[in-house]
């Protein structure tokens, strides 16, 4: 760790949070350990780098606990902070590794043997006005994340809202989409517990990007998400980034109320036919690194598409390039 922030934090008799590094400006993923009676359940292992490897010897030296101790690997979501390190886990503990069916099936688009997913992501924001130059970063830039979340594991499938078990106690497998095509989250009714992943989180909104070839309208499934899991009773909410958190009701809506800001914000932009790269630019700045302008720029589609499916807005088509413009 190269900061002052511990690695092991206990949270609950049987919880602990485990803060693993990452080369991105989130600096760290949680991690969490559920412990059972006699083995136990470790939640996003993180991404797959040395130093996350390191934390995570550490860790366990920590917890006096030995990877043969590690029965099973549950994947919130596909994303390589949270799936990277699951497939070298599972070959260090022979655990199983348990994510939803949507989300193996984004694994396999993303860096499957026949994976196509980086170049259908640059046909896409090419599309939409993204510059020639900059799409050839961001090819380069998607390639490099296949040893960030290597080795591949064997994955098992998790079935929505079959009670799952973390640790000795059964969860609540709730499927989430908008942030991650196959999100879950797990939800202990009697314990008013939740392992939110990327999906709810303190301080930070998550963000919710259009992709090709998964979910037309991600917005829309992220607050309809959302307005699911804020009917819950919450009072320990532990996420994929930054502290665990109370008030989990209360966030949902201060996100969905973001997002409803944002597209009112993002609306007011089209006075004028406009490219999504157009906007992006505008919305986010120029000065994004690739890493958060891959982010930004399917964000504002995301934003684009849910105005187009509300009718407020119309696209239209000049030369090879996608314009969009406020709806009459």
């Amino acid at each position: 760790m190269t900061d002052n922030r511990k690695l092991v934090e206990q949270r609950t008799e049987q919880i602990f949070q485990i803060k693993i590094p990452l080369p991105f400006p989130l600096r760290w993923v949680n991690a969490y350990v559920v412990n059972g009676v006699d083995s136990c359940t470790v939640i996003d292992p993180g991404i797959h780098t040395s130093e996350a490897i390191a934390c995570w010897h550490e860790a366990l030296k920590q917890l006096s606990i030995k990877f043969s101790d590690i029965e099973q690997i549950v994947l919130t979501h596909h994303h390589p902070d949270h799936y990277g390190l699951a497939g070298w886990m599972q070959q260090e503990t022979g655990a199983k590794v348990w994510m939803s069916e949507a989300g193996k099936r984004q694994v396999d688009y993303l860096w499957g043997a026949n994976r196509r997913g980086t170049m259908e992501l640059h046909t896409l924001f090419m599309l939409h006005g993204m510059e020639s130059q900059v799409g050839d970063s961001l090819v380069e830039h998607m390639e490099a994340f296949i040893e960030m979340v290597s080795p591949q594991p064997e994955v098992s499938i998790i079935q929505n809202n079959v009670p799952f078990l973390i640790g000795d106690q059964y969860y609540q497998p709730i499927h989430t989409p908008g942030h991650a095509y196959g999100h879950l989250v797990f939800y202990h009714e009697e314990r008013s517990t939740i392992f939110c992943g990327d999906h709810v989180l303190p301080q930070i909104t998550p963000n919710v990007g259009l992709l090709p070839g998964v979910d037309d309208n991600p917005l829309q499934s992220f607050l309809a998400s959302l307005k699911k899991v804020a009917e819950l009773y919450v009072t320990n909410a532990y996420p994929g980034h930054r502290e665990p958190f109370t008030g989990f009701t209360e966030r949902c809506h201060e996100i969905i109320t973001h997002h409803h800001n944002r597209l009112d914000r993002l609306l007011g932009m089209l006075d004028e036919p406009r490219t999504a790269y157009e906007l992006c630019s505008n919305f986010f700045g120029t000065k994004l690194s690739i890493h958060q302008l891959r982010f930004a720029m399917a964000e504002t589609l995301a934003h684009l598409a849910y105005l187009r499916e509300t009718g407020k807005l119309v696209e239209m088509l000049r030369g090879n390039v996608v314009y969009c413009r406020r709806a009459e």
